[in-house]
């Protein structure tokens, strides 16, 4: 199976989610921004960073890159995408996730062991977890305030579609403690945590990221 993760202008963490993927047990492969070309990828991760230097608004000049033409269109069609902090930002710009990141409460950079609540596990990302599992992975972002008007908060609870969730303090003033969220087939999860960092002892508090990707996995041969 292969796992596609794409470098952006600004990308800081492609070639860790190139390496958790590879962890995982997958063929890990580069895409660029510039190229519509998937290159026969199962599953594709847009990975963290600052693309384009956030330069008017995080992950907004990245959504129009021509390879998210194809994302959009694959991960319509079914296709399991992950984007992880700069990429949950991506696919709320690209209308895949609704909602949007804005700047920290604190206003300032937050870096820290983030401890999670997984509440959804029945999406392509996250089923290698129990429902109501606690995990701690890495949290590092500025914009990373997850915001949305009342009734789509109120549909993404009713649905069940909240992937993730802030224990403890909230550390950037995310609405209802939302740390991810999945569309509604579940193939398309945006989480601002980094499960990238967390696969190996060597780095991370924990391996606790590496369920994000053996779940995909899965999805992608039951599919």
């Amino acid at each position: 199976m292969k796992i596609g993760v794409v470098t952006f202008p600004g990308s800081l963490d492609d070639v860790d989610a190139r390496r958790a993927a590879a962890v995982a047990g997958a063929e890990a492969v580069a895409l660029w921004h510039g190229d519509a070309d998937l290159h026969g990828v199962d599953a594709v991760v847009l990975p963290g960073g600052f693309s384009y230097g956030d330069y008017l608004r995080a992950g907004a000049i990245s959504r129009f890159a021509p390879v998210m033409e194809t994302v959009i269109k694959r991960a319509g069609e079914g296709m399991p995408v992950l984007g992880i902090c700069n990429g949950f930002q991506v696919l709320c710009e690209a209308h895949l996730l609704p909602g949007a990141l804005i700047k920290n409460h604190v206003r300032k950079f937050v870096c820290k062991d983030q401890p999670l609540r997984i509440e959804n596990n029945r999406t392509a990302w996250t089923s290698d977890y129990d429902a109501n599992h606690d995990i701690t992975i890495v949290l590092k972002n500025q914009d990373g305030s997850y915001v949305a008007d009342e009734t789509t908060l109120d549909r993404l609870e009713g649905e069940g579609l909240v992937v993730a969730r802030y224990l403890g303090q909230n550390p950037n003033g995310s609405y209802r403690d939302i740390a991810g969220i999945s569309n509604e087939r579940g193939n398309v999860v945006g989480l601002m945590p980094h499960p990238e960092h967390c696969v190996e002892t060597l780095t991370g508090p924990s391996t606790d990221g590496l369920g994000f990707f053996t779940s995909v996995l899965k999805a992608v041969v039951a599919s």
